[in-house]
């Protein structure tokens, strides 16, 4: 299974010479068995760099939106390879009150935005996912709710039959208590999704010291990762959904203190980069 991050920020987009390096683009992952991608994690602007993976091709699979809120949804209508007549889209959203285009429409469709959901090209499905474990363009996906502020949020945990990624971009652990470190409980589903998992990509967007006064935000920290990683006996954890004023040197200097993490291989997000997830991470 290849992973590629196609967008790699959190809350808002981050243009600029100083965030060049690990991206300034919001929430997208890409996942592909080879060289096309046929299921998305979530459409922030991020997802405009999944039409540059696919050359001249339509995008022919699915989109888990793991919430609807702006960073994770934006990218929707500005998706090229998806906006095209021979096109395939089945768009899933976690499950609840109302119709799917109805609900998307509420950020897209006039006077926010010129066209609505069902305005795009090609054809696209508009899907409640309820929790569970479902079948998904060939890929065992279990869906979990998750804290996290303002709307139903879930975490996915996919599995290509060999290897198995869990993502919990947005996740506000502390919802259910401080937990054993102050950053929140290793909560059931939380485990569940991460439970030995090759990758694990986690919210990040707090550090451990900025905490005491962001922990109201419905994020999490470096350091729950790592707790959840471990406790999961996940194999390997990726840093994800930076702050938007995290620079490139910020970023530096945390992933090279991430890394030295004992008995745990973490990385660092990156826009653009392409991760080869093997068996045992």
């Amino acid at each position: 299974m290849k992973i590629h991050v196609c967008g790699s920020r959190g809350s808002t987009p981050t243009p600029g010479r100083d965030f060049c390096r690990y991206g300034g683009h919001t929430s997208s992952i890409a996942i592909s068995r080879d060289d096309r991608p046929d299921l998305l994690l979530d459409a922030g602007t991020g997802i405009r760099r999944v039409t540059r993976l696919l050359g001249d091709r339509p995008f022919e699979g699915s989109i888990l939106l793991g919430h609807l809120h702006w960073d994770h949804t934006h990218g929707l209508p500005f998706f090229a390879a998806g906006d095209r007549p021979d096109a395939r889209v089945d768009l899933y959203i976690p499950e609840q009150d109302g119709t799917v285009e109805d609900t998307l429409a509420t950020f897209m469709a006039p006077p926010h935005f010129p066209i609505g959901p069902t305005d795009l090209h090609g054809n696209w499905r508009f899907l409640h996912l309820p929790e569970g474990t479902h079948r998904i363009e060939g890929y065992e996906v279990t869906a979990r709710e998750v804290p996290h502020k303002g709307g139903r949020t879930f975490g996915y945990r996919i599995s290509d039959g060999h290897v198995t990624v869990a993502y919990l971009s947005d996740h506000h652990p502390t919802s259910f208590g401080a937990g054993p470190e102050g950053y929140g409980p290793y909560h059931e589903a939380a485990v569940t999704l991460a439970r030995e998992a090759d990758l694990l990509i986690h919210d990040a967007q707090y550090l451990d010291d900025e905490w005491p006064t962001r922990s109201h935000f419905g994020h999490s920290t470096p350091g729950y990762a790592i707790g959840l990683a471990r406790e999961a006996g996940a194999r390997r954890l990726m840093m994800f959904h930076h702050d938007p004023a995290r620079t490139d040197d910020d970023l530096d200097i945390l992933a090279t203190q991430w890394s030295k993490t004992e008995e745990l291989n973490v990385i660092t997000a990156m826009e653009g980069e392409t991760i080869d997830v093997t068996v045992g991470g």
